[in-house]
């Protein structure tokens, strides 16, 4: 192997393991993959066995799902110092508390599969989110930040790539690209108008964006559960699989601006380039 690059020697050997583990979250195997090892059966089939109808229900509920969320961002803000100095050791997120609670809602959508979407879906999504805020602060970011919420909802939108994207195979940093102009101009409408532009169109324009990567894999999700007799058991796995999707992505990338606040963002950039995972295993 060759001699580490310039970019990996100016990151200590703590944190080069942290990126490299970062990579690992960030490009796993798609979430498809994930479930179709559980349910035993490969999603492409699945999902040209849905109804025409499912689309529809799926795109509803991820929009009323992100517009929860984001109702939720807009609450929190501010309510903490924002002049606080951030944790040294910041406490461990609560994974497993919030997967189990996601398992939960898990059994109920396999009991009723496509018919509790517009129930399951938003409870599910704003579990996640409170999970990958949980894992955001635990990695030192300020959640009274504008931008470290809309960071946390991103990550909805970094599971997956868009039907738009002709299935592509995205890396992090050029998903990321594609999401930051968004997340920059809803920032700046925020902090110059206020929380009550929420209605506003960046914002809009940022939802939809997230949203668009974000039902494919509901889709997929929803798929998963739609085999017949499926059960509360395989629910419950299906969701617990959804939610350890997330929180992986949520860790690699507040891992990732963790490293940025710490050696800046080309040098982070330089060093992730240059980690083979494959070689890594």
């Amino acid at each position: 192997m060759e001699s580490t690059s310039l970019a990996e020697q100016s990151l200590s050997n703590e944190d080069l393991i942290a990126l490299r583990r970062a990579k690992h979250e960030l490009e796993s195997p798609a979430l498809a993959m994930k479930l179709a090892s559980i349910v035993g059966a490969p999603l492409e089939k699945l999902l040209s066995r849905m109804p025409a109808i499912a689309n529809e229900k799926v795109n509803d509920a991820t929009q009323l799902a992100l517009r929860k969320c984001l109702q939720i961002a807009l609450r929190t803000l501010g309510r903490q110092d924002a002049g606080a100095a951030p944790l040294l050791v910041p406490d461990k997120p609560s994974n497993l508390l919030h997967k189990f609670a996601v398992a939960t809602t898990g059994a109920a959508g396999g009991a009723f599969g496509l018919f509790a979407l517009p129930v399951e879906l938003p409870v599910t999504t704003t579990l996640m989110f409170r999970s990958i805020c949980d894992i955001a602060r635990s990695e030192g970011e300020d959640l009274s930040s504008i931008d470290t919420q809309l960071q946390c909802l991103t990550v909805l939108g970094m599971g997956g790539t868009s039907k738009a994207d002709d299935d592509a195979d995205y890396g992090y940093f050029i998903m990321r690209g594609a999401l930051a102009q968004a997340v920059s101009k809803a920032t700046s409408e925020i902090a110059t108008k206020g929380f009550s532009a929420h209605g506003s169109a960046a914002l809009l324009r940022l939802l939809n964006t997230i949203a668009s990567r974000f039902s494919v894999q509901v889709s997929e999700q929803i798929a998963a559960k739609s085999i017949p007799a499926i059960g509360a058991v395989l629910g419950a796995m299906v969701n617990t699989v959804f939610m350890d999707h997330f929180q992986l992505v949520a860790h690699g990338h507040f891992t990732v601006r963790r490293l940025e606040r710490q050696y800046g963002t080309e040098l982070v950039k330089a060093a992730y380039q240059t980690i083979d995972i494959a070689l890594d295993g």
